[in-house]
């Protein structure tokens, strides 16, 4: 007797990738036009849109004519849109925009009448254990995967979440080659062998691929191959059906956890840490738009609400994986960049709006979270306060650019000036006061500390505490999915040059360390008064191509184990001390490099001494040593020779903005312990003056 196989088609949509978001939507009208006459004609059972609802709206705001066909498909549960907004980077998210992607993508796609969803995850580079909660909360409870399962069944349960595994992925374009139908068979034969190694008497078939079209014989080359199929009749039908007929399949393997086995399938971790301009506007952009909204609801400012979702849906489509993994043109990442500046300019004139229409006029502090804060603040005016002052811009007053009854002029073009205040806020609003405390800072030509942790320079050495700081260059053979690991590669130190005092304040005091590492590194670290986070700040002109620059403290002692930031969560995750990548890249095809690294997305802890990042995503352990990539240097989108992965993963297209050459900068703050979560919260707190 044949086992069935249940065959849905689809085709995986990138808004944007190794073309540009305009001209892939081009290409979406002419697949989507000919699903909607397949559909219609009966040539086609039905469709599945690729888990997400913003490839649907880009088709409509061009074709509106097609919304009632579309709606007449949903309804027949022969067409399926959703759950998601977007189809995200898990790992490159945060849990906040997560609940959006989801609020927004179900909002519409019930709208449209579709009742049927399953978080489709089907090429995203590795799938995060902290989406199901969030999953379970808006009655999500199946999800399908791929990269990063390793050799698990077809049907597994993931921390109580019906989960099927793409045993040999989304990517099936067979239909449309030039082949003959026999070696069509043949081909399928293959995979559905390898696809019933893992599966029970019913198998799941995805027929499509990226931005691919459907052909329009595809039932009579369906028929054509289940005539010459000994062991397995194909039909069309969809995963819903699947999911029906294998349910009691699904809690005979159970697992837990984050799915990171790069055994099976490429992660492509390396993108983690490539184009990091386009992660620290990720981070910048998402906290401060998570402030506008707060504000925009604490205030009951419902006039804002649109704003915020369309500012939220930029935000997504910027958090797509292609997109916020900086796998993409240069074109499409200059446009990232165009889209952050646009959320960032919404949420910076709301709370201007909201701040002029209430008369505050600095008058007022607000905590917008739920727990106290107790530390320092900036804030901008054009008045002469009796605060340290750290920034003189020029620039109009906001009462006037808020005002709809006055316009600048020039002669109010005039000084800004950005303070510090040190506050104490409970949650809500209160009065503005500077907390006047007797300063604990201390700064000299080589060191900064204050009563909570201490840097010093000296030896050719920084020290923090009895923890190593280094800077180290390695080469990067590879793209902007892998790093290109070199054998024998042990990196190049950099070499201090010099100290010297920037700021020495009251409320907060710089310390400059010049860094010799072919290019000239310059490291501000400030402290404030009273904190127990060095804030460093890295400034450099990147003059070198195809390189790796990572931040390491050397922690003097094995890192077996870290804590890190994942969706606003903190995961635990176990390390080979002492594996050593460099000494273990593939020879054989179509295998990737088992790393020492992963993921983060704001924050890591190891061996008492953690990392606040902004903006950095990576972070890697080597023996004694939590290294964070500040820079990786490489220059194509998909290299054949990248020496870690011995398959290409994408497109070999030369990218100049992807060397990161020219200007470049690194936020982020150490701190001693491991209670990395209030670290978090003291870096990206929610408090502002008013």
């Amino acid at each position: 007797m044949k086992k069935q196989a249940i065959a849905y088609v689809h085709t995986h949509w990138d808004r944007e990738w190794y073309r540009e978001y305009e001209i892939f939507r081009m290409r979406l009208l002419r697949v989507f036009d000919n699903v909607l006459d397949m559909l219609e004609n009966n040539t086609l059972p039905s469709f599945y849109f690729d888990g997400q609802t913003s490839a649907l709206l880009d088709y409509l705001e061009i074709r509106p004519e097609k919304e009632d066909i579309i709606r007449k498909f949903i309804k027949e549960k022969r067409l399926f849109i959703g759950p998601f907004y977007c189809l995200v980077d898990e790992f490159l998210t945060d849990e906040n925009c997560f609940r959006k992607n989801l609020e927004l993508g179900l909002k519409t796609a019930k709208d449209f009448g579709c009742e049927d969803f399953t978080a489709y995850f089907a090429d995203t580079f590795g799938h995060s254990a902290s989406t199901l909660s969030i999953l379970k909360e808006f009655g999500i409870n199946s999800a399908v995967v791929w990269r990063g399962c390793g050799d698990i069944p077809s049907e597994f349960s993931w921390q109580g979440i019906d989960t099927i595994n793409l045993v040999r992925g989304y990517f099936n374009d067979v239909f449309s080659t030039n082949w003959d139908i026999n070696k069509k068979a043949d081909f399928l034969k293959n995979n559905l062998d390898k696809i019933s190694e893992k599966s029970g008497n019913t198998l799941l078939l995805p027929i499509g691929a990226d931005h691919l079209g459907v052909e329009t014989n595809l039932l009579e080359q369906i028929s054509e191959i289940n005539s010459l199929l000994k062991d397995y009749e194909i039909k069309i039908g969809t995963i819903f059906e699947y999911i029906n007929k294998v349910k009691n399949r699904f809690n005979e393997y159970k697992l837990e956890g984050e799915l990171r086995d790069n055994s099976k399938t490429f992660i492509l971790e390396g993108s983690y840490s490539s184009r990091l301009d386009i992660k620290r506007y990720n981070v910048e952009t998402c906290h401060k738009l998570d402030i506008a909204d707060r504000l925009v609801h604490y205030f009951n400012e419902e006039k804002y609400y649109p704003i915020i979702n369309y500012a939220y849906k930029l935000l997504l489509q910027n958090q797509a994986h292609d997109s916020i993994c900086g796998c993409s043109t240069d074109d499409v990442h200059k446009e990232n960049i165009i889209r952050y500046k646009k959320i960032q300019q919404i949420a910076d004139n709301i709370i201007e709006e909201i701040r002029f229409g209430h008369n505050f006029n600095n008058s007022k502090i607000i905590n917008l979270s739920d727990k106290p804060f107790n530390g320092v603040i900036e804030l901008k005016s054009t008045k002469d306060l009796p605060l340290q002052k750290i920034k003189t811009e020029k620039g109009f007053d906001r009462e006037i650019l808020t005002n709809t009854q006055k316009i600048p002029i020039t002669e109010d073009y005039t000084n800004i000036y950005t303070y510090l205040a040190q506050v104490e806020a409970k949650e809500g609003i209160q009065d503005f006061t500077h907390n006047e405390t007797e300063s604990d800072l201390f700064i000299a030509e080589n060191c900064i500390g204050n009563s909570n942790i201490f840097l010093i320079v000296e030896n050719n050495e920084i020290r923090i505490g009895n923890k190593l700081i280094k800077i180290i260059d390695f080469i990067d053979n590879g793209d902007s999915y892998n790093t290109g690991y070199a054998e024998n590669d042990s990196g190049i130190e950099g070499k201090i040059l010099s100290t010297n005092i920037i700021e020495e304040g009251e409320t907060r005091s710089t310390l400059g360390i010049n860094i010799d590492l072919g290019d000239i590194l310059h490291l501000e670290v400030s402290l404030d008064n009273y904190s127990e986070i060095l804030m460093f700040n890295i400034k450099w002109g990147n003059t070198k191509t195809n390189h790796l620059t990572e931040f390491v403290i050397d922690t003097l002692e094995d890192i077996k184990t870290t804590i890190s930031e994942d969706f606003n969560n903190i995961i635990k995750r176990d390390f080979e001390t002492n594996y050593d990548v460099r000494a273990n890249l593939p020879k054989e095809k179509g295998i990737e490099v088992k790393a020492n690294n992963a993921p983060m997305h704001r924050g890591v802890c190891a061996n008492n001494i953690g990392v606040v990042t902004i903006g950095l995503t990576q972070y890697e352990i080597y023996k004694t040593e939590l290294r964070i990539p500040i820079l990786r240097s490489t220059g194509v989108i998909s290299n054949p020779q990248n020496p870690s992965r011995t398959t290409p993963a994408g497109p070999p297209i030369e990218c100049k903005d992807l060397q990161q050459l020219g200007d470049n900068s690194s936020k982020f703050g150490i701190f001693l312990g491991e209670n990395l979560q209030d670290k978090i919260e003291k870096v990206f707190h929610k408090t502002i003056v008013l």
